[in-house]
């Protein structure tokens, strides 16, 4: 589906990020997850959507992403800041993480 060059460089890069990240492929199958993902139970080989509150997947950016080969970031009301990333040189496959952000004094 991709080659293990991209999942080691994915790896490399994003690894040790400190909130969540995954390596997914267009039709939304996880290929790979950093640590912190794996810590909260996240998977390879399973759907993006199957993993929290469905709710939360109706406004995904992937597809936004994928199509115009540009990231896509989201604010959402409860603080978190949503993005989807497409992956250079690999038009199927695109990065998607959460933060959190920091509390306006």
């Amino acid at each position: 589906m991709v080659d293990s060059t991209v999942i080691d460089a994915f790896h490399m890069m994003w690894g040790r990020f400190p909130e969540p990240v995954r390596l997914i492929h267009k039709d939304r199958r996880v290929l790979a997850v950093n640590e912190i993902a794996a810590s909260r139970g996240m998977e390879v080989g399973v759907h993006c959507y199957s993993f929290g509150n469905p709710e939360l997947h109706k406004e995904c950016g992937a597809n936004e992403a994928l199509v115009s080969n540009q990231g896509q970031r989201m604010n959402a009301p409860d603080g978190r800041v949503r993005f989807w990333s497409p992956v250079s040189n690999c038009p199927d496959v695109f990065i998607h993480f959460v933060i959190f952000r920091d509390p306006q004094p």
